[in-house]
């Protein structure tokens, strides 16, 4: 176990050193609301964390394979297209600019340097252990659990694509395993996404339909920067790695539900 920070480059090396072959660049800031207000911590986390952890694995000969945590977000608004991974990256906004950035860093080093690095591009994951409680699933069940209306800071209208947690973490692992077998595939990007495209007012409904609560949500309509749409194609990933979801979302939110009322009130 090592505690330091992913903009370190001197701890990085130090912890590269130990013998790791294979690296999951996981670190990031990972609120939208958040780099809405602040961006500068935000792009520091993302994007110089991305480049130092980066040049201390073209440093360290052990390492034999990264994967580069990126997101959906990096898109932008496509409209109602499905994201491809061909797609250009149009994002406009703190938190989706820093991931298209980590992105573009990524396949810099891939290109320059030969470094054998992927990307993986994450549709908006849930499950249990989330302690983000801005975010809608865990926001919600919290909530819920405890008596009180759960807040929805758009319309309701959002269209996202859910992906459970367990699924993206075995897609990654593929992945991660995938660039050391076939360096070919450096610098590219996967996306992962679960296929259930659902309006944010109807994730809500669906949990609360899950816990038995009656409650109404506090629809607030006070977000900013919040893409209507967006659908995640996860084609390449099936077809290169084998990889498919295996939980839809009414499962997902059952496990998801079920994990937070046994193991709340210890996260609090």
């Amino acid at each position: 176990m090592f505690d330091g920070d992913v903009r370190d480059l001197d701890c990085l090396r130090d912890v590269l050193e130990s013998g790791i072959d294979t690296v999951l660049h996981l670190a990031a800031q990972p609120i939208v609301g958040e780099a809405n207000e602040d961006p500068i911590p935000t792009f520091d986390n993302n994007i110089a964390g991305t480049w130092t952890l980066l040049e201390a694995c073209r440093l360290s000969p052990a390492v034999q394979g990264i994967l580069v945590a990126s997101s959906d977000k990096a898109y932008g608004d496509a409209g109602s297209a499905t994201y491809s991974e061909d797609m250009p990256l149009k994002a406009r906004h703190p938190y989706a600019a820093s991931k298209a950035c980590t992105d573009l860093l990524a396949q810099t080093y891939a290109e320059s340097y030969g470094t054998k690095v992927v990307i993986s591009r994450c549709g908006n994951l849930y499950g249990g252990g989330d302690r983000n409680w801005s975010r809608i699933v865990p926001g919600t069940i919290r909530s819920a659990l405890e008596g009180r209306r759960p807040i929805i800071r758009s319309d309701g209208t959002p269209v996202r694509d859910y992906l459970y947690v367990e699924d993206i973490a075995a897609g990654m692992l593929l992945l991660s395993k995938a660039i050391v077998l076939q360096p070919e595939l450096r610098g590219e990007a996967f996306n992962f996404g679960g296929g259930d495209r659902v309006a944010v007012l109807d994730v809500v409904t669906m949990i609360l339909g899950e816990l038995g609560s009656e409650l109404e949500p506090d629809i607030r309509c006070d977000s900013v920067n919040e893409i209507p749409e967006q659908r995640v194609g996860a084609e390449k990933a099936q077809a290169i790695l084998g990889w498919r979801p295996t939980h839809g979302l009414p499962e997902g939110l059952h496990r998801t539900v079920a994990w937070y009322r046994e193991h709340l009130a210890s996260m609090l």
